[in-house]
């Protein structure tokens, strides 16, 4: 069924809404949680996907939309909120208290090998040849990427990288899910409850580890509100539409837009340095990522 999808324009519409309000994000998020800003991790998460849960589903209220989920869909809802916004998006918000914005935004990238990954175990094959070539570059790329850091002996920075390995991963198993387990929802609603699931846990971590009240600053006001109207209303949205329009290897080509946007913003916005290292590990993870899309 996968495969029967054809690639519409409204698909691609959708896909390069992503693909650029995406980039953008990773740099919302180090402005929004950086020493300073007035906002805790889990906090910021939970408030920016709990408000954008309750418009979508408001919104939805107000089409006339159906609401009310079956009790299958519920659990794949909250499963896929829980491993897409707490596993994914949370371990990036919270790893880039360390990491600059483009660094994350590369090694998220690795994104797709891991979607080859999960569905090569979960459809019991042989990967090929190829795909396994892919994998090792990317996998290649993200060490190289990681070099300095390691090298760097900061425990922070190493849990950082680790996180966002484990955030890769997480995202790319709530992507399988729900593109294998489609709800009866529409594309907003769906978002909506995923992301309330979401913002949901996002606030039970926070109470576990009593993060303190958040006293924001104008500028970190400014990066939530950008993330839950664009991030999450209107990008997440249009990523759960493309993934319902559009066959799953094409939309995850978003790995290869997103660094590229991510890394020039850090870089002329909030002055994160290119090196050497950025860009042969950046190079690397896409060329894995150009194998797995090319292999699939």
């Amino acid at each position: 069924m996968e495969n029967d999808k054809e690639v519409t324009p409204a698909g691609l519409l959708n896909l390069f809404i992503v693909y650029f309000v995406w980039g953008s994000t990773y740099l919302a998020i180090r402005v929004g949680i950086r020493n300073g800003s007035g906002f805790e991790p889990f906090g910021f998460g939970g408030l920016r996907v709990i408000t954008a849960g309750i418009i979508l589903l408001t919104w939805g209220l107000i089409r006339g939309k159906k609401i009310i989920p079956s009790k299958k869909d519920l659990l794949i809802l909250a499963g896929s909120g829980f491993l897409l916004w707490i596993g994914g998006n949370g371990l990036v918000v919270w790893a880039e208290q360390q990491v600059d914005s483009g660094f994350a935004a590369l090694v998220v990238a690795s994104i797709p090998i891991w979607v080859a990954f999960i569905d090569t175990l979960l459809d019991s094959r042989i990967p090929s040849y190829r795909v396994l070539l892919s994998l090792l570059i990317g996998f290649l790329g993200i060490l190289t990427l990681s070099f300095p850091v390691l090298t760097s002996g900061v425990r922070a920075d190493l849990l950082s990288i680790l996180a966002l390995l484990l955030a890769s991963f997480s995202w790319s198993s709530g992507l399988v899910l729900q593109t294998r387990h489609p709800v009866a929802l529409s594309r907003s609603v769906s978002s909506g409850y995923q992301q309330l699931f979401g913002g949901i846990f996002f606030a039970l971590i926070a109470l576990i580890v009593r993060e303190p009240l958040p006293h924001p600053t104008i500028q970190a006001w400014f990066a939530w509100g950008y993330l839950v109207l664009f991030g999450s209303v209107i990008a997440f949205t249009s990523f759960v539409s493309a993934l319902q329009l559009l066959p799953t290897r094409i939309v995850t080509t978003y790995a290869y837009v997103n660094p590229v946007i991510a890394v020039f913003l850090g870089w002329i916005i909030l002055g994160e340095p290119i090196t050497a290292w950025t860009i042969g590990g950046g190079l690397l993870v896409l060329i894995g990522v150009t194998g797995i899309y090319q292999a699939s």
